[in-house]
């Protein structure tokens, strides 16, 4: 019988056919590797499947666990690291392995796009949660109860916890990790993996906003290529309805009803995006990126990045800056 350490925890990480081995990867060297340097006991981890037996993995590579579910189950830590299909549904086995370890009072862990089996299970339902932010727009369409927030790397609501994409998962097992032995011990992991033992920010800082395709009304689509060619200029709801030859009211409604988001809100973004390759490669000062991008002042420009990013523009420089320039050429 496996032993379980006197204050650990058993934890259990789900394997599936086709997977990629970071995730699984990030929960075994947290939770897997021995650490009697930390002089605390540590966890006992199991690598489970819906059915033992080998399973590929990218790269051609297999892997063959002789646990299924029903050990995936009676785990105090259940990671749910991924599934193979985000638009395919959850095996009904996975779905009451979840909520029968659930009931029971265990710790249910997501990373990327594993919510998507803890929102089969309706472990989700009316809470906030979070997912890759390629697939939060689905996660909330499949799963309407659940409160997608696409921008936090994890969201902890007690006994259900939820990462977003891939390195997310690191700052979830860490934040596990600190909740369960203390900030110390969760410091000394991080500097084991040469991680920080948190991050600033949440994954705002790295979704890529493109102009929306597929517009079915050129004259919303015109306008908004025209805000594009200079960000500088100042730009108003109604003057962007002039050009479209609309009313305010019905340029309102319209851009609505093509990008789910309102004019001044879409600018906004923009502007932050117009603004990050700036941050990246230059060392302009950040008063001058923010007149280069179109905003009124430094002050406005910094409070909506950080609205918008959930780090500040100098926090952004030092976590993505590459070699700099001081001009635009």
């Amino acid at each position: 019988m496996r032993m379980v350490p006197e204050r650990g925890r058993t934890v259990a990480v789900l394997a599936y056919d086709g997977m990629s081995p970071f995730e699984t990867g990030i929960v075994t060297e947290v939770f897997g590797l021995p650490r009697p340097e930390l002089e605390v006991p540590w966890y006992d981890l199991t690598v489970c499947a819906e059915r033992p037996g080998p399973l590929r993995i990218v790269g051609g590579a297999t892997i063959d666990t002789r646990y299924g579910l029903d050990v995936f189950a009676s785990a105090q830590t259940l990671i749910v690291p991924g599934i193979s299909d985000v638009r395919g549904e959850c095996s009904p086995e996975l779905v009451a392995a979840l909520r029968l370890a659930h009931g029971r009072g265990a710790r249910i862990v997501s990373i990327c796009s594993g919510a998507f089996a803890l929102a089969a299970a309706g472990l989700l339902d009316h809470r906030r949660a979070t997912t890759h932010w390629q697939y939060a727009g689905l996660l909330r369409r499949r799963f309407p109860r659940v409160r997608v927030d696409p921008d936090v790397l994890y969201i902890d609501d007690g006994d259900v916890l939820t990462s977003a994409g891939s390195a997310a998962g690191l700052d979830l097992c860490l934040h596990l990790v600190r909740r369960d032995h203390g900030p110390s011990i969760a410091n000394a992991v991080a500097r084991r993996l040469v991680i920080a033992p948190h991050r600033e920010g949440g994954q705002a800082q790295f979704i890529e906003a493109p102009m929306p395709h597929d517009l079915d009304d050129d004259r919303i689509a015109q306008t908004m290529t025209w805000v594009l060619s200079d960000l500088r200029q100042e730009i108003t709801v109604e003057s962007l309805a002039r050009r479209a030859h609309m009313s305010t009211r019905t340029y309102l409604r319209h851009f609505a009803r093509c990008t789910g988001t309102s004019p001044i809100r879409w600018l906004i973004t923009q502007r932050i995006q117009a603004s990050l390759p700036l941050l990246e490669k230059t060392s302009l000062p950040i008063e001058e990126i923010a007149r280069t991008v179109g905003f009124a002042s430094p002050v406005t420009y910094r409070s909506h990045f950080v609205r918008a990013m959930h780090t500040s523009p100098s926090v952004y420089r030092r976590a993505f800056s590459g070699p700099v320039t001081t001009n635009l050429s």
